[in-house]
This record gives structure tokens, C-alpha cells and sequence, in this order.
């Protein structure tokens, strides 16, 4: 049977049965054609609007399957997305006609206690990650919600819970295993090829398959965490408020604020507070916010922490909902752009549609620029206006709703977004600005280790 895929360049191609069965043999993992009994699931994304039909999937159970999967591609031709968690809202791990490389079925981790570190496979969750470290009573900042894939949120950055004590993701990284587009396995760290190592912390999927991180962990076990939640009418106040709120913060204190829908139907301002460090202490931090205006419920309270880590999963981040999000950095929270979302929140076209701030300070701004790839360290907010529904018939209509409300957003808003907040249609020089001052350098990596740019299914830099 043959098998048409595309290519690189986007135009059609032969596989030949021979070919196809040669590199099944090759693999310890399985690969997935359409028309297989796996095939349905095997292509699925977390973002239910991705709806694309891979010509072939590798699920690979290890570095040399992912190997295979490179030197098959490459010898084609092939157009290639590697999918860790899946968690990519534009749907970056799949495409429709290539190859991917799925990394999903390579679940493990390893915990050292005594050094405070782990080691964990390419297809990890950060629920999983959370799941062995926390027997230990550690942690390392892996994002807001429990369902990412900790590689994917990794290479972007790695905002986070802790990320004002801890710093991102990319500045606990110890090393990375990579299978870049030669085919060639390397670590990277700060003496094993240190470039590729820089590269990788914050340059997204651009410069190869990483099979395997190994982070720092830190002590993290009960932390306070929790939402106060108002009326719409008391939102222009209660961003007011948030705005100066951040700027008082010490490193152990999260405060994010959102516009969405309560459970009853009503749009609702929401403050989501978090405190890394002992409760009694938080409890004093953050009682302004607390006591600030006339909320209608307080949950605000002692938690584990992977309990804090789960807090947003549902309904916001479960697998298959049809999304669509825009975003980006902003230093200034106006007053312009509080009007702007107040007025959108009062007409969401979807009671799973939310508008969000999430702060960037502390630990995570005191790394120089170009320490890592990550160059936005400076105190300031990732915004995002998230579409979300379930029905996919109706996506036109929510997905016009977002695009409508960023037009009046936008000129309030910076012209770079976290690298993992890009949108699959964003403007190539909103996606060069997200890069930062280090886009120079990591164009020339980028040149070095994929000059033909195997890896382009991602938030691109183009070789």
C-alpha cells in the first residue's frame, strides 16, 4: 500500500509500502497509518479545534526510536511535528499529511532525593512529574494547570506557580537529552555543547526531539492557593487594585486576575493567589487582596502543592475542548485596556472563554536576558484571551468573538507574547519580537544544528 505524505515544501509524495515496513521494523515503539484501530486516538490533540491527519505516527518508547523517526524524515523529506503533551493550543504536535513523533508513551522519571533533582522522559506530564517529586516533598515551577507536557512548556520557558521563587522552568534545567536533525543524540548542558543547552531554554521546538530533561527541585510541599471571586460590576476597581498589588509581591507570593464565567452563568473578576512559603506568613501577604472590595466567595486556603497544580485543570484545561487564544506581554495595565476587557467579559460568546493576566516577577526577572534563549526578564504580565467551547460547530462564531475583542485589545498590548502563548496565525515579526534580543543568535543556531529547518512546525526561526 502506498502512502502519500507531504513534504517540507508542502507539496505531495510517495511512500512505498517497502519503505513504511522498514521503518516499523526499525522502531521498539509502534507506528500508526491511517486506517489502523489506533490510528483515531493516536492523532488527537488537547486543543479539540486541531483537527489534522498525520500521513504517519511514531509513538517511540525511547531516544532511538526517536532516531528513526528523524532519519526517516529526513531522508523523505517529510513535513514533521513532535508532540510531547499535546498541550500546544495552535496544535504544533501534529499537522496534516507529515510524520510525528510522539513521545507520549515515554513516561519515565527518575527522583534523587538527595541531590534535589529529576530526571523524566520526553512525554511526561507535569502531573506526573508532580506525582514523584512530591513523595519527596520537592518541586521545580512547571506551569498553572497539571495536564501539560513538561518538555513543551520547558522550551518555551516555563511560567509557573513558583517561578517568583524558583524562577522558570528553563533556569531549574540541568540538562536536556536531544536528538537534533542529523540524527545525532547529544546532552546539552552548561559544558556538554552549552550552545545547543542555551538554545534549547526558551528557543522552543526549533532545535531538535528533546527525549529527556533533568531539572532542580526545591522543597514545595503545603502552600496556600486559591481564588476570591466578584461580581463584573466591581472587575475596573479590582484590576485597579491588581495592578499595584503585583509591585508589592515578594518572590514567595503568586497573584494572577481573570475575567470568566461562574459556575451560575454570570460573568465574574477573579484574583488567583497563590503563597510558596510558610502559610501564616501568606495569609498576612496576601490578606489585601482578600479583604479588597465585596467578594462573593473566598477559597483561598492551605493546599498541597499538586493540589494547586490541579486547581485550573477543570474546566479549563481538559483534554479536547475546542479552543482558540491570543496573547501578550504587557508592562502596563491600563486603564484603557481594563475598559476593553471588562466590556468583552460582559458579552462572552462562551461561558469557557476567559480573559487572564499571569505576573512575571521575582526570581524569574533576575536572570539577564541573554543568560538562556528566554529573553522577556523584566516585570510584566502575560495577557491572554482564551476562546473556548465544545461544540465544534460553533467555532466560527467564538473564534470571530476572540479575533474581534484583540483588535481592541491589542493597541494596549506589547508586540511580543510568551513563546508558548503564540498563536498559529500570529504576524512572523510578532514571533521575532517574542524571541527578543537573542532572535540573532538563536537564527544562527538555528542554521547550525537544522539548516533545513527539519523542525518547523513550531513558534519558527527560520535557519
Amino acid at each position: 500500500m502506498t502512502i502519500t505524505a507531504t513534504t517540507l515544501e508542502g507539496t505531495r509524495t510517495n511512500l512505498n509500502d517497502a519503505d513504511v515496513e522498514s521503518l516499523r521494523r526499525s522502531l521498539r515503539g509502534e507506528l500508526v497509518v491511517a486506517g489502523e484501530t489506533q490510528y483515531e486516538e493516536a492523532r488527537r490533540v488537547w486543543n479539540g479545534n486541531v483537527d489534522r491527519r498525520p500521513a504517519l505516527i511514531v509513538r517511540c518508547l525511547g531516544a532511538a526510536d526517536v532516531q528513526q523517526a528523524v532519519n526517516f524524515a529526513r531522508l523523505f523529506g517529510l513535513l514533521v511535528s513532535v508532540r510531547g503533551g499535546g498541550h500546544s493550543a495552535p496544535g504544533y504536535g501534529t499537522n496534516d499529511g507529515g510524520l510525528v513523533i510522539d513521545l507520549s508513551l515515554m513516561k519515565g522519571i527518575r527522583v534523587d532525593p538527595d541531590a534535589r533533582t529529576v530526571s523524566a522522559q520526553g512525554g511526561v506530564l507535569w502531573r506526573d512529574l508532580d506525582h514523584e517529586t512530591q513523595a519527596f516533598g520537592l518541586a521545580t515551577t512547571g506551569g498553572t494547570v497539571s495536564n501539560t507536557g513538561i518538555v513543551g512548556l520547558t522550551l518555551g520557558g516555563g511560567l509557573g506557580w513558583l517561578m517568583g521563587k524558583h524562577g522558570l522552568s528553563v533556569d531549574n534545567v540541568i540538562s536536556a537529552d536531544v536528538v537534533t536533525a542529523d540524527g545525532q543524540f547529544r546532552k546539552a548542558s552548561a559544558t556538554d555543547n552549552p550552545d545547543l543547552f542555551w538554545a534549547l531554554r526558551g528557543g522552543g521546538g526549533n532545535f531538535g526531539v528533546v527525549t529527556s530533561l533533568e531539572y532542580r527541585l526545591h522543597p514545595v510541599t503545603q502552600v496556600l492557593g486559591g481564588m476570591v471571586i466578584y461580581p463584573l460590576d466591581q472587575a475596573r476597581d479590582l484590576l485597579r487594585f491588581y495592578r499595584d498589588f503585583g509591585g508589592t509581591l515578594p518572590d514567595e507570593a503568586e497573584a494572577y486576575a481573570a475575567l470568566l464565567t461562574a459556575p451560575e452563568g454570570m460573568p465574574v473578576a477573579a484574583l488567583i493567589l497563590g503563597y510558596n512559603g510558610p502559610i501564616a506568613e501568606g495569609e498576612k501577604v496576601l490578606a489585601p487582596a482578600r479583604r479588597f472590595g465585596k467578594p462573593v466567595a473566598d477559597v483561598v486556603g492551605p493546599m498541597p502543592y499538586a493540589a494547586r497544580q490541579r486547581m485550573l485543570d477543570e474546566p479549563n484545561a481538559i483534554h479536547g475542548l475546542q479552543r482558540y487564544w491570543r496573547s501578550a506581554f504587557t508592562e502596563q495595565i491600563s486603564d484603557g485596556l481594563i475598559d476593553v476587557m471588562v466590556e468583552g467579559a460582559s458579552r462572552f460568546s462562551s461561558p469557557m472563554s476567559a480573559l487572564l493576566f499571569f505576573h512575571l516577577h521575582g526570581a524569574a526577572t533576575r536572570v539577564s536576558p541573554t543568560a538562556t534563549a528566554f529573553a522577556p526578564r523584566r516585570a510584566q504580565w502575560d495577557f491572554d484571551a482564551i476562546g473556548q467551547w465544545a461544540d465544534g460547530a460553533e467555532s466560527a462564531t467564538h473564534i470571530a468573538w476572540v479575533r474581534a475583542l484583540w483588535t481592541k485589545l491589542e493597541p494596549h498590548l506589547q508586540g511580543s507574547a510568551y513563546v508558548n502563548h503564540l498563536a498559529a496565525d500570529d504576524r512572523p515579526e510578532k514571533v521575532r519580537a517574542s524571541f527578543g534580543e537573542n532572535y540573532g543568535r538563536l537564527r544562527a543556531l538555528k542554521a547550525a544544528y537544522d539548516p533545513k529547518n527539519l523542525f518547523r512546525v513550531n513558534a519558527n526561526i527560520a535557519p
